[in-house]
């Protein structure tokens, strides 16, 4: 008999995001090519709100590149009116702030009485090799060597906003992002779904496609549709019929409304509007409200200063009924084309 080799094999999972974390993790944004010295103050201050919003509820633990970072976010954090103390520091030097994408994705097994924390240390190769990435592809085994966690070594390029859970066995991905040629050189269905089984503990996998304007990661799923319960799918969809993104967004809708979960459930699909044209310049920049994070007490949510912006958090709200929705102006942050959940991780608890 084999030794089990697959993190399903030995009842590992990849856990719902609202299930109880034991805390969030960041990467201290520092990359001058990615939001330059006009702008970064702005996001800066966006990590301090997120981390005023989720440390009460969990721990947060913060990547930051040397000694010298270290003690001048330490002084931010004070200016800012809250310890130091309830939150973690690793010097961990990274390209770049995107840890939902280069950092670990955590599994449990066990009931919460008796639970074991594993994780998945998947490649990271900067969304197909359109950046620098090489410490940013060591990040996740760094923490994993801190956190001496038990850890999996899928070998493949897979970044964490491009999947999605129920918890229960369904995971939602798009074709365009995960069978990309620029990833893996092009790994066939079958071959991504049996990967996803055995790394995640999914039976189900249901594809979307498309991917909305601005967006550089090839359609990550957590810009177009999120799981918010175990039967619960919230999809990004387009008001304006003018709009690039209009129908893939609008097909995606109709194709969760008959997709069922791992248990043949059919789903419950609410619509969630987009922002609309947030732009630089002339450029439009990947703004959706689908890409909101869920802590312990708070649900993070990214507005824009537009009118759907109290539409969303409306919508949001009556999802969580147990959690503040905490709006979080995100049109700096979304200069360096990401959001607020690409920049965080939960770690089980």
């Amino acid at each position: 008999m084999t030794d089990p080799q697959y993190p399903a094999d030995m009842g590992f999972r990849m856990p719902a995001e609202w299930e109880p974390h034991s805390g969030t993790w960041l990467a201290w944004p520092h990359n001058l090519e990615t939001w330059d010295k006009e702008v970064l103050p702005h996001v800066e201050q966006t990590y301090l709100s997120i981390i005023q919003a989720l440390a009460p509820g969990e721990i947060v633990h913060i990547l930051v590149d040397n000694e010298t970072s270290l003690e001048s976010v330490k002084i931010k954090i004070a200016n800012a009116g809250f310890p130091c103390d309830p939150l973690r520091f690793y010097i961990i030097p990274t390209d770049d702030a995107w840890i939902r994408d280069y950092g670990p994705n955590f599994l449990v097994s066990g009931n919460p009485e008796h639970r074991q924390i594993a994780l998945n240390n998947w490649r990271f190769d900067s969304w197909g090799g359109k950046y620098d990435w090489e410490l940013d592809d060591r990040a996740g085994g760094e923490i994993a060597r801190l956190l001496k966690l038990p850890a999996f070594e899928p070998d493949i390029v897979l970044e964490g906003g491009a999947i999605d859970v129920n918890g229960l066995g369904t995971c939602l991905t798009t074709e365009s992002c995960l069978l990309n040629v620029n990833r893996n050189g092009g790994l066939d269905r079958h071959t991504v779904e049996n990967i996803l089984r055995n790394y995640l503990e999914v039976k189900n996998i249901i594809w979307l496609k498309g991917e909305i304007e601005g967006d550089d990661t090839d359609g990550h799923i957590d810009n177009l549709a999120r799981f918010v319960n175990p039967r619960t799918v919230v999809c990004a969809c387009e008001e304006d019929s003018a709009a690039s993104s209009y129908k893939a967004l609008n097909d995606n809708y109709e194709s969760l409304q008959s997709a069922a979960d791992q248990d043949g459930n059919l789903l419950n699909v609410i619509r969630l509007p987009m922002p609309g044209a947030v732009n630089t310049g002339s450029t439009r920049l990947p703004a959706s409200y689908a890409n909101f994070y869920i802590g312990n007490r708070t649900v993070l949510l990214p507005v824009f200063n537009v009118p759907n912006d109290s539409k969303a958090e409306s919508i949001i709200q009556k999802i969580f009924p147990d959690r503040e929705v905490v709006p979080l102006p995100c049109r700096e942050l979304l200069a360096g084309l990401g959001g607020l959940h690409c920049i965080t991780q939960q770690q089980p608890a």
